[in-house]
């Protein structure tokens, strides 16, 4: 028999993060995808998830995507889009030996990193690649370079672990969905072990992922709960849960408003609300009209940041 429906309590204060959910990045890939079905007609092939999101890639695949893992499962003389996460530069070369049309829908500003890592390879210095060791992005990243012209760095640890001579010719990049404040820190540790190190000109760490983690840090010391919507495999999503949690407030990394516990609300008088860069703005609401079966609700948006930035799409796709 089913647990009775818990009656309604006080009213719940929902604190809705701005910015939150789709950069323009993830904008635009989806409209690459969205925009080929609709010129060469399904299937369209898009190598790994075109962003890190279920209910993305699910309404994408209804519409003709399909998703494979690697180049070996697209048939011949078909389309395929890489994902937004960006591709090592094998990828593109294997798809045009095999005469594949491809599409690129990596992020601007990924894109930016991997001119960076060759023109530092070009200089003749070595790459302290700062990211997560398996996630898509760093896997691109690494692919751009020959082999051995990176180190990967994870943590504060792996710096103190390094055994380059006091001169070698260094610089370090980062992947662009990585916590600020931990990034900071082992930027701070590169340079005091290695002070010659070159930095990026600019911040590599991209201006969604640092808005977004700015906003959690502004509502998360007001809310006993904060739910961050986004999916597991999501870097920048995990990193708004971490944020949450250094302010000492609980916090949950859900997908869809199904995954609402009642349990969680006790003792709840002000929630707040964000979701990843991969998160569409529909299971932001989905979300409130869950949690408005257990309460009634009041939404305030706490905007931190104002997002106009836009990105061109592939001209295959323009002309």
């Amino acid at each position: 028999m089913n647990a009775p429906f818990p009656r309604k309590q006080q009213e719940l204060r929902l604190l809705i993060a701005a910015p939150r959910g789709f950069c323009a990045g993830v904008d635009r890939a989806i409209e690459i995808v969205e925009r080929a079905i609709d010129q060469y007609g399904p299937p369209v092939y898009v190598r790994h998830e075109i962003v890190h999101n279920r209910f993305v890639v699910e309404n994408l695949r209804a519409r003709g995507a399909v998703f494979v893992e690697e180049l070996d499962e697209v048939p011949d003389g078909a389309h395929v889009i890489f994902s937004a996460h960006g591709v090592p530069k094998s990828v593109p070369t294997e798809a045009t030996e095999r005469g594949l049309e491809w599409l690129d829908a990596t992020c601007p500003l990924v894109s930016k990193v991997h001119r960076q890592a060759e023109r530092q390879i070009e200089s003749g210095r070595h790459i302290l690649f700062v990211g997560h060791a398996g996630h898509p992005e760093v896997i691109g990243t690494l692919g751009q370079v020959p082999e051995g012209a990176i180190t990967l760095i994870e943590t504060v640890e792996d710096v103190a672990g390094l055994t380059f001579p006091g001169d070698t010719p260094l610089a370090y990049l980062t992947q662009t969905t990585l916590s600020v404040d931990d990034t900071a820190r082992i930027i701070e540790a590169i340079r005091e072990r290695y002070p010659q190190t070159v930095a990026p000109k600019a911040e590599d760490i991209c201006y969604a992922t640092s808005n977004r983690q700015e906003a959690v840090k502004q509502i998360a010391p007001r809310c006993e709960l904060v739910l961050v919507i986004g999916a597991p495999n999501s870097s920048n999503s995990q990193r708004l849960v971490e944020v949450a949690l250094r302010a000492n407030t609980t916090a949950k990394l859900i997908q869809r408003g199904s995954d609402i516990e009642p349990g969680w609300l006790e003792g709840v008088t002000t929630l707040g609300i964000t979701a990843g860069a991969s998160a569409p703005e529909e299971l932001v609401r989905e979300v409130i009209d869950r949690l408005r079966e257990f309460r009634e609700v009041s939404e305030e948006e706490i905007v931190t940041a104002r997002e106009i930035i836009t990105f061109k799409l592939p001209r295959q796709l323009t002309d």
